[in-house]
C-alpha cells in the first residue's frame, strides 16, 4: 500500500556557510638602498644649475690659465646618479645637480680642476695597467687606485684661488709623503680602517680605468678620439712650459715627460741585447757532428754544418767617481736582465769594471760575490780593450756608463750597445768640456731612467 503524500511542502537543506577565505600574506617589505657614505644629500631633486656650474669652470681657468684648454675641453653630462662629478676615459664630465646646488663656486672650481687632472695624467689607462701587471680586479681595488689617483694630483691643485672642497683626501691620511706618483702610492697604501668613509668617493673611470653605469662609453656622444686626446694634453704641456712659473713642480715635471715620454728602457735594452745576439754571424761555428746538406752535391766530400752556439755577452760597467752607488746597483740588475735576454746562460756572461783602467773579467756565476771596483776617472777604451782580450772572444759588449769617457776610435770587432745613465742638463756656467756625454756613431744606444 502505498502513503498519499504529504501536501505540505519538504524545507530545503540549508547550504553550509562559507569558509572563510585565506588572508593573502603582506608582499614583502622592498628593500632599501643604503645611503652612500660623503657629502649629505641635496634633498628633494632640484634642476641643473648651469650658470653656476659652468662660471665655476671660468673661475678654475682665470685662477689655472694653463688648464684652460683641458677645461674647456670637457662635454657636461647631467646625472643624478653620480654622488659628486666624475669623468671618463672619453672627456665627459657627468655632474650631480644637487652636488652643483650644495657646494660653494670656489669650491666648485676646485672640483673642475681636480677631475680634469686625472685625465691629464692619464690615470685611467695608468690604473688599467696596474691593475693588469699586479692582477687585481674588484669594486675594493677601484676605490683604493682612486684614492691613490687623488693623492697624486691633490697636492698641486689647491690654493691660490681654489680651497679645498670638503672631502678632499691628501696621503697625509694614509700617513704618507706628498709629491708621489699613484703606482708608488698604491704600493703603500692599504684600505683598512678607510673603508667606511671612503666607500662614497668616485670619479669615475677616468680616474682609474674601472667603466661606471651611467658611462656613455665609446660609442657615446661628444666623447674625444684618442688623438683629440693627446692633442688636449700637448696644448697644457706647451702652456705650462711657456710659462713655467705659474705651475707647480708636479705640473712642470707632468709637462716635461708629456714632451719626452720616458722610455720602456728595460725592454729597450734587453732587446737591443737580443738583436745584437741574434745577428747574422753572432754565436755560428761549422761542425761535422751534422753534415752539411749541400755534401749531396760534392760526392765524396763531407762538409760541416753550420751550427747556432749560445752568444757570449761582455757587460763593461763604467765604476767612475761620476757614477753613484745607486747607478751602479742598477747595472747589476741590468746585468741580470741580460742574462736572461742571452737564454738564462750566466756563465756566458763576465763583467769587467772599469775606471781609468779595467779589472778582471768576471764570470756571471759568481754574481752573489761580485764586486764592482773603482772611484777614479773615466776611459772605457781600456774595458773594450780588456773584454776584446778575453777567451772565448765575446760576441756582444755592453757598455753601462754614464757617458763621460773617451771611445775606441775604431768600432770593435763585434756588435756593441751601449746603456746611457741618466744625467741632468749642463748650467749655463758649465765650462767642463766633457760635462756633456759623447756617443759612438757605431753602438745601439739606449738611455736608461
Amino acid at each position: 500500500m502505498t502513503t498519499p503524500a504529504d501536501p505540505r511542502p519538504h524545507p530545503r537543506p540549508m547550504a553550509p556557510p562559507p569558509r572563510p577565505r585565506p588572508m593573502a600574506p603582506p608582499p614583502p617589505p622592498r628593500p632599501v638602498r643604503a645611503a652612500v657614505p660623503g657629502p649629505p644629500s641635496g634633498g628633494p631633486a632640484v634642476p641643473l644649475d648651469t650658470e653656476k656650474l659652468l662660471a665655476a669652470r671660468l673661475h678654475a681657468a682665470t685662477v689655472r690659465p694653463y688648464l684652460a684648454g683641458a677645461l674647456f675641453a670637457l662635454h657636461v653630462v647631467e646625472d643624478r646618479s653620480v654622488p659628486t662629478m666624475a669623468v671618463d676615459a672619453h672627456w665627459r664630465c657627468y655632474v650631480s645637480p644637487s652636488f652643483v646646488a650644495r657646494t660653494p663656486l670656489e669650491q666648485l672650481a676646485g672640483v673642475w680642476v681636480h677631475e680634469v687632472s686625472h685625465l691629464l695624467r692619464d690615470h685611467h689607462e695608468r690604473g688599467e695597467r696596474y691593475a693588469r701587471e699586479h692582477g687585481e680586479e674588484g669594486p675594493g681595488q677601484r676605490l683604493r687606485q682612486n684614492i691613490a689617483a687623488d693623492f697624486e694630483i691633490n697636492d698641486d691643485i689647491y690654493g691660490d684661488g681654489l680651497p679645498m672642497p670638503a672631502g678632499a683626501v691628501r696621503p697625509a691620511l694614509a700617513g704618507l709623503p706628498e709629491g708621489l706618483l699613484m703606482e708608488e702610492y698604491l704600493r703603500g697604501f692599504s684600505m683598512i680602517d678607510h673603508t667606511p668613509q671612503l666607500a662614497w668617493l668616485d670619479c669615475g673611470s677616468g680616474a682609474d680605468g674601472w667603466t661606471r653605469p651611467w658611462e656613455l662609453g665609446p660609442e657615446g656622444a661628444h666623447g674625444l678620439s684618442r688623438q683629440q686626446r693627446d692633442a688636449v694634453r700637448f696644448r697644457v704641456a706647451e702652456a705650462i712650459t711657456g710659462r713655467p712659473g705659474d705651475a707647480p713642480e708636479g705640473w712642470r715635471r707632468w709637462a716635461d715627460e708629456a714632451f719626452h715620454p720616458p722610455q720602456p728602457w728595460r725592454q729597450l735594452l734587453g732587446a737591443a741585447v737580443r738583436a745584437a745576439a741574434g745577428g747574422p754571424g753572432v754565436g755560428e761555428d761549422h761542425s761535422y757532428r751534422r753534415p752539411s746538406r749541400r755534401s749531396a752535391g760534392v760526392p765524396g766530400v763531407v762538409l760541416p754544418s753550420l751550427r747556432r752556439m749560445p752568444p757570449r755577452v761582455c757587460v763593461v760597467i763604467d765604476t767612475s767617481g761620476s757614477v753613484s752607488d745607486a747607478e751602479l746597483g742598477t747595472a747589476l740588475l741590468e746585468v741580470a736582465a741580460i742574462s736572461r735576454a742571452v737564454g738564462g746562460r750566466r756563465d756566458l756572461v763576465s763583467v769587467i769594471s772599469c775606471d781609468a783602467a779595467a779589472g778582471v773579467a768576471a764570470p756571471l756565476c759568481r754574481a752573489e760575490n761580485l764586486e764592482l771596483i773603482g772611484g777614479g776617472g773615466t776611459d772605457l777604451r781600456s774595458g773594450f780593450a780588456r773584454a776584446l782580450r778575453c777567451r772565448p772572444r765575446p760576441d756582444v759588449i755592453v757598455a753601462l756608463t754614464d757617458g763621460q769617457t773617451p771611445w775606441p776610435s775604431a768600432q770593435p770587432s763585434c756588435r756593441t750597445v751601449v746603456g746611457l745613465f741618466p744625467r741632468p742638463a749642463p748650467a749655463d756656467d758649465e765650462e767642463d768640456p766633457d760635462y756633456v756625454p759623447t756617443l759612438p756613431p757605431w753602438a745601439r744606444v739606449v738611455h736608461l731612467g
